[in-house]
């Protein structure tokens, strides 16, 4: 696909794209973020131009992200849903201290690759065993550890533990 064939593709749909992203979310900002990123994605692919079936990527790319999205942070919030009770019978210093914690441990978190943050939440948030998230995401045990290591290392210098 040649620049201009995709400016074309962009001009045409990108405003329906994302409301089709703000129609799900109601979110402005990651309606438009979403939609930008499966253009983004669409143009990685270098594909022969033909308007119609590159509609319907870009919805169903919309669609994986969108859902991706979700699915990280329906999975950090319940996370921190399980810690919250634990704070409030605590001091103010410790409510503090808590409130840092988690948010060196978000941040960490987006830092970590896709791939390791994936592998990460689906061991310790959903409570998954390597082989199930092998099986889950077409790896070998092996790859899943390999970035499970890398993860708890990574979360476990950036947390100061």
């Amino acid at each position: 696909m040649t620049q201009e064939e995709f400016k074309l593709l962009f001009d045409n749909h990108f405003d329906s794209i994302r409301n089709y992203i703000y129609y799900r979310s109601r979110d402005e900002e990651l309606a438009t973020d979403i939609a930008q990123d499966s253009f983004m994605k669409l143009w990685e692919k270098n594909l022969d131009f033909d308007e119609k079936p590159l509609r319907s990527l870009l919805y169903k790319i919309a669609s994986d992200l969108f859902i991706s999205k979700y699915r990280r942070e329906k999975v950090a919030q319940k996370y921190l849903v399980k810690l919250e009770p634990a704070v409030d019978d605590h001091t103010p210093e410790d409510q503090l201290a808590y409130k840092e914690l988690t948010t060196k441990y978000e941040t960490a978190l987006e830092e970590l690759s896709e791939k390791q943050r994936t592998v990460f939440l689906m061991s310790r948030m959903e409570g998954l065993k390597y082989k199930e998230i092998a099986d889950r995401l077409e790896l070998s045990v092996k790859a899943v550890e390999k970035r499970m290591s890398y993860a708890l290392s990574f979360l476990r210098n950036a947390l100061g533990k």
